[in-house]
């Protein structure tokens, strides 16, 4: 246990520079970018060149990069991501109340796309080049090649509009309504998480027939053990470990492809806040959403690590 805590210790430590850089790199995009807050605070207001001067001045615009850019990690490690040009409101208070709903979006597909994984990549496995195996291969081909929004208009049209088995579009609080907020919550998830399903179908189904070729696995079986024992207790175990690290670099796709979804299915997280920000130029809630979806990345795959580092002995050992 104190060779496993050193090594997530490690990990743990190895996230500040890697969270400086990611800060430092969004810090340079969007200075760089079109977007000016001056422009954007005096939207439609006609403002003259000293008055917009004056306000990049006030706001330390005009200081030098390496300046604001203390500043900006300065105000970050207070809590505090800016005020929000056009709302007047702090991009903390806009961020936390879109993450949840996004969060919940990215964990219900995440469900979604694990269950959907292991039970066709199992069923692909166990009969390998067999009818279902052929089938189970052209379903995850096919879901690799269809990208995330097609699916979700796909699935508008089919259980929503055409069977209305789902609604269309909008979200419904969990505390109100948690039948409600299945509801619709499921087609979004679903259209983010059949890519996802997809590819680690066929991670899964490589994983496991690699097992079931082991001497081991023949070894259980002959002595009587039930091959469903033999598979849920030993093989899915040891073939779990490539496809937890696929995961974790699959988190940041859902997070991503959240945004398109969200604005779909009209829901009010992160993407929604995401398109508003951009198309209104609004260059610190830009910038507090990519931040924060940058650091759920991060900290997700942090996450994975230590999984990936409890569930294999070997790595432990070598360690």
């Amino acid at each position: 246990m104190i060779l496993v805590a050193r090594m997530v210790l490690r990990r743990v430590l190895l996230l500040v520079p890697l969270l400086l850089g990611i800060i430092l790199f969004v810090f340079l995009v969007m200075r760089f970018s079109d977007m000016d807050p001056a422009s954007a605070y005096f939207q439609g207001a006609n403002p003259t060149q000293e008055q917009l001067h004056q306000f990049r001045e006030e706001n330390g615009l005009l200081d030098p990069l390496p300046v604001r850019y203390a500043d900006f990690v300065g105000e970050l490690v207070r809590g505090d991501m800016g005020i929000s040009v056009l709302t007047r409101a702090p991009v903390v208070d806009q961020v936390t109340t879109a993450l949840p709903l996004t969060m919940q979006l990215a964990f219900l597909g995440l469900g979604f796309a694990v269950v959907l994984s292991l039970l066709l990549g199992v069923t692909a496995a166990v009969y390998r080049d067999r009818l279902p195996d052929q089938l189970i291969r052209v379903v995850s081909l096919t879901g690799v090649a269809a990208p995330a929004f097609w699916l979700a208009l796909l699935l508008i049209q089919y259980a929503a509009v055409d069977h209305g088995w789902f609604p269309t579009g909008g979200y419904i609080n969990p505390n109100d309504s948690f039948s409600g907020w299945l509801e619709t919550m499921t087609l979004p998830a679903l259209a983010l998480s059949l890519p996802v399903a997809a590819q680690l179908t066929r991670i899964v189904r490589t994983a496991v027939v690699e097992e079931l070729d082991r001497d081991y696995v023949r070894t259980a079986v002959g002595s009587g053990l039930p091959p469903v024992v033999v598979v849920g207790r030993n093989v899915l175990r040891n073939a779990l470990i490539n496809p937890l690290t696929v995961l974790g670099l699959r988190v940041g796709y859902l997070l991503g492809g959240a945004v398109v979804i969200e604005t779909i299915f009209a829901l009010p997280g992160m993407g929604k806040l995401m398109i508003d920000a951009v198309r209104n130029g609004d260059p610190a809630v830009v910038q507090g959403v990519v931040l924060t979806t940058a650091v759920g990345f991060v900290v997700v795959n942090l996450v994975i690590d230590i999984l990936y580092l409890l569930i294999n002995p070997r790595l432990r050992s070598a360690t």
